[in-house]
């Protein structure tokens, strides 16, 4: 569907009346795009809509639906990424609603700080992210099995989540390269699901992190990145 628009800008003129407000907006670029949209807003920035379109999408657009932007909005006076932020806002879920028992569970020291992960065992860059969440103590990490690389990966997840010991199998396969020992017959119904929800999530890579207050990080990120950020928010009330 958004193939159709270039990396920066399209230009797309329609014989449309001038519309009033955020909903007919919406309904005009759902029309153009036949895609669904979540959420339209006006910006301060000359007159322009914000389209946010399959949980993942910000698109720009004037009163007309005259022009359809795709790229980032940068504000001229502060030279912050309006884009990026509002991405990272309309992206966050309610960490509450995870289904974590879904997830393969580690918890270490305290336990008291709290993060979710998607991550595809047979992802480079988890495998990159599991020596850097190796090095965090008092934390509590669930890992949501996000097989969507290859046949492999979903054979792995199973035999992952059908090991006696699921948190030891997935770090010994993820830092030591030590094959899973599980069979893989087991009740995987947990790693089914798991795709079933990251798909609905918009989840389009690994690995994805989902911190407490809801806000998602894509990508292997440092030690010191998710320290900070544990820093910041509170664990979720149980």
């Amino acid at each position: 569907m958004y193939k159709k628009l270039v990396s920066l800008a399209l230009a797309a003129t329609f014989s449309l009346p001038t519309l009033a407000d955020e909903a007919t907006v919406k309904k005009a670029v759902e029309a153009k795009l036949g895609g669904v949209v979540t959420s339209v807003t006006r910006t301060p920035y000359l007159g322009l809509y914000e389209v946010y379109a399959n949980g993942r999408e910000v698109i720009y657009t004037d009163e007309k639906v005259s022009v359809l932007l795709v790229g980032s909005l940068i504000d001229g006076k502060t030279m912050k990424n309006v884009t990026a932020e509002r991405k990272q806002k309309l992206s966050a879920i309610k960490f509450s609603d995870l289904p974590l028992a879904l997830a393969v569970k580690q918890v270490r020291g305290d336990g008291k700080r709290v993060f979710a992960t998607f991550e595809d065992p047979n992802c480079g860059y988890c495998k990159r992210l599991a020596k850097e969440t190796a090095k965090l103590e008092n934390v509590t990490i669930y890992t949501f099995l996000y097989p969507i690389l290859s046949p492999d990966s979903l054979e792995k997840s199973n035999q992952i989540w059908c090991s006696s010991d699921r948190a030891k199998a997935w770090n010994e396969w993820m830092i030591d390269g030590k094959p899973p020992a599980g069979k893989g017959d087991c009740d995987t119904t947990a790693v089914k699901e798991s795709i079933e929800m990251g798909r609905k999530l918009a989840i389009s890579g690994t690995p994805t992190i989902f911190f407490a207050d809801g806000e998602r990080i894509a990508g292997a990120i440092p030690q010191a990145k998710i320290e900070q950020k544990l820093a910041e928010v509170r664990a979720p009330v149980e």
